[in-house]
């Protein structure tokens, strides 16, 4: 089987969540298939596995409509998107759409990196759930990440098409840090400070926390900087790293009491799991999607208090509690691998081609050159 990813999505400077996602599942089925990567950019290369690809259009570009033009002409069995917005208009391939998260119809505010006519084009694409139906329904198959996730599609009856699990995971050979050494009083945070992500709750809550550090990793605003400042007494226990690279991120895991996220909103919550897989504990909002991620491994708590927050904290001073909080999350990390979620794929593949070949006539299917699947 011939399976097209998109990897568009794909950042040039530093992995985000979707475009980890994207680059380590590409890698992952590409142990098992024959796999062509899509990008728009040549510097996407340096964050991906190094695998057959073909340059086109931006999937942000008005030429995005007509990207099946392009696709039709790679002999794909499969096309698979790590998002819900490729272009679809004339296509013959199979083809995948994913859906991670519904996020944004309660938090409307985009993602900053957007241009603006993109960022206004998302606000009123987010008003209401037809146009979600609309791209959903374009695919043969929709994948998502999380049970979560598919509870949310099914309640708002998003696509009439099969949704399918293709989970995210840890990054593979992973080494837990060593649980003898007791850790720094230091807390990590790691995501975006957009207003559903409620890091000031964490910030607050340092007041409440003498002799620890809290560590900030991503890019922040000047703006958004003052902001948070703002909310604790003393400045210097709140370090704001405006970006941290791969290793330096994982040197700050291994030494913290805890990652700590207490957002009101995820699809999956990347760092929850990697934070498990290092051996570091998780102290997260109780929240269903952290509570189906983690699986009773990570502390959690009222996302609106900050002395829930400071209590569970200080619970993790007791070094017997901190290393029966660590194994616990090497337990639930354990269970996500990618892959399992290569095999999620592949089946998800075989099933959209088998829908796909249903629906296209014999004679139409020979002419466009779609292959038996191998």
């Amino acid at each position: 089987m011939r399976i097209v990813f998109d990897a568009r999505f794909t950042r040039t400077d530093q992995h985000d969540g979707i475009s980890r996602y994207g680059a380590s599942l590409m890698e992952a089925v590409a142990r098992h298939t024959d796999v062509r990567m899509l990008i728009s950019d040549e510097r996407q290369l340096a964050l991906l596995p190094r695998l057959p690809w073909t340059k086109i259009n931006s999937p942000l570009s008005p030429a995005e409509l007509f990207v099946s033009r392009h696709v039709n002409r790679l002999g794909a069995d499969v096309v698979v998107c790590p998002m819900q917005t490729m272009g679809s208009w004339g296509r013959r391939y199979p083809l995948i759409l994913t859906l991670h998260d519904l996020i944004y119809y309660q938090n409307p505010t985009p993602p900053g990196f957007l241009p603006p006519p993109v960022r206004l084009l998302w606000r009123l694409y987010h008003l209401a759930y037809w146009p979600q139906r609309l791209l959903l329904n374009r695919a043969d198959v929709v994948a998502t990440i999380s049970e979560t996730t598919r509870g949310l599609m099914e309640r708002h009856r998003l696509t009439r098409r099969p949704v399918r699990m293709v989970s995210n995971a840890p990054q593979p050979g992973t080494v837990p840090r060593d649980a003898s050494r007791l850790p720094e009083k230091s807390l990590l945070y790691m995501g975006s400070f957009m207003p559903y992500k409620n890091v000031e709750t964490i910030v607050r809550a340092m007041d409440k926390l003498p002799g620890y550090t809290l560590h900030l990793l991503s890019r922040i605003s000047p703006a958004r900087r003052s902001e948070l400042e703002a909310l604790c007494a003393d400045r210097s226990r709140v370090v704001f790293h405006n970006g941290v690279t791969d290793a330096e991120y994982d040197a700050l895991l291994r030494r913290a009491t805890a990652l700590v996220s207490l957002s009101k909103a995820e699809g999956y919550g990347l760092p929850i799991i990697e934070s498990m897989a290092a051996g570091t504990p998780v102290i997260a909002a109780d929240t269903p999607i952290f509570r189906e991620v983690s699986g009773g491994a990570a502390v959690l708590v009222d996302p609106d208090s900050p002395d829930a927050f400071a209590r569970a904290v200080g619970s993790l001073s007791d070094p017997d509690r901190w290393r029966e909080a660590a194994r616990a999350g090497l337990a639930r990390a354990a269970a996500y691998d990618w892959e399992a979620s290569a095999g999620q794929l592949l089946d998800a593949a075989a099933e959209a081609s088998r829908l796909f070949a249903a629906r296209t006539p014999k004679t139409t299917a020979r002419r466009n050159g779609i292959r038996k699947n191998s």
